[in-house]
């Protein structure tokens, strides 16, 4: 897998995704919908806490391909540190 896909726009200056800042938004969206779900399903609303549960996956699912291509950025050039906005 290769840190991003030849026909993006994004070049090794400037990124097509800025990865760390993804990967921080989908930690909060794992963290607060599988919470949220697990409320909503103690109150009593079972399809919100099933909505809640399918969209904590997806953000799961997220942070497993934003950890991927994280990954494959340090290979293609160790060493470099970045901030979250990169």
């Amino acid at each position: 897998m290769r840190s991003q896909r030849r026909s993006a726009r994004g070049t090794v200056g400037h990124p097509y995704s800025a990865l760390n800042l993804r990967l921080a938004l989908a930690i909060f969206g794992l963290v607060s919908c599988a919470a949220l779900a697990v409320v909503s399903w103690q109150v009593g609303l079972p399809v919100l806490a099933v909505i809640l549960a399918v969209l904590a996956v997806v953000a799961a699912v997220d942070i497993v391909v934003i950890q991927r291509r994280r990954a494959a950025r340090r290979r293609e050039q160790p060493g470099v540190k970045r901030s979250l906005f990169e």
